[in-house]
């Protein structure tokens, strides 16, 4: 399990956009959005924490390792 904390992330939409790019680096990833605690949680298949990392900042966030 990769948690990251990204409090930039305000909305529904914010959420679907972390997930989106996740799956774009780990498409059989399985992640987990808790929009009261701003974290996101996920079981890689195959990729790392810093391509899982790497692709949340590409998508406009901030992530914090949690």
């Amino acid at each position: 399990m990769i948690a990251f904390q990204v409090s930039d992330m305000t909305s529904a939409r914010c959420a679907g956009a972390v997930t989106k790019a996740v799956k774009g680096v780990d498409h059989a990833a399985l992640v987990r959005v808790d929009m009261a605690t701003l974290t996101v949680e996920i079981e890689p298949s195959r990729a790392n924490a810093r391509q899982l990392s790497d692709a949340i900042k590409a998508a406009g966030y901030s992530p914090i390792a949690a």
